[in-house]
């Protein structure tokens, strides 16, 4: 069975995305790009400017889950309520037309795809090539956004193995 997993890396200026799909074990690069946001107007128009270009990813590639990589806190609080909002914006997209939404940490998704959790964005860039022959990655967002499918397509399979032990277990017993 073949799933189709995007990616998403939010950010209010930029925001990246990766679409691959996973078969087994077998990972296969099927597209990736960036949002620009407008950095002018108000922040509602901004948020539906945003809204707007994860809807036409959806409808272009229509994926059957999708992975968004959660806020990273900074010192500003400003922007990381602003981060947050256009976050809000990348998960409600997908959940609107019925598709499955996962969150994982910055951490999780770098150890995912480097393993270690403080790999940097040249490190995560690099894996990503590796891991994704054919990816354009004209934008590091793209490869973060990549990375996060990546993860979700790694701890899927994991979950994937445990619901069918548990299941066995339940059978016998």
């Amino acid at each position: 069975m073949t799933v189709t997993i995007l990616g998403i890396d939010p950010g209010l200026r930029i925001t990246g995305w990766g679409v691959i799909e996973v078969a087994g074990n077998r990972l296969t690069h099927i597209a990736d790009g960036h949002i620009d946001v407008p950095t002018g107007g108000t922040l509602a128009s901004r948020l539906s400017a945003l809204y707007a270009g994860v809807a036409e990813v959806l409808k272009e590639f229509s994926p059957d889950e999708a992975a968004v990589e959660e806020t990273f806190v900074n010192r500003n609080a400003a922007s990381t309520l602003k981060l947050g909002q256009a976050r809000g914006v990348t998960l409600l997209a997908p959940a609107r037309c019925g598709i499955e939404v996962h969150e994982y940490a910055t951490n999780l998704v770098k150890k995912s795809v480097v393993g270690t959790g403080h790999a940097g964005k040249d490190q995560v860039t690099m894996m990503v090539k590796t891991l994704l022959p054919g990816a354009r990655l004209e934008k590091a967002d793209a490869a973060d956004a990549l990375a996060v499918a990546i993860c979700h397509a790694h701890h899927r399979a994991s979950r994937a193995r445990v619901d069918r032990a548990l299941h066995e277990a339940g059978a016998r017993g």
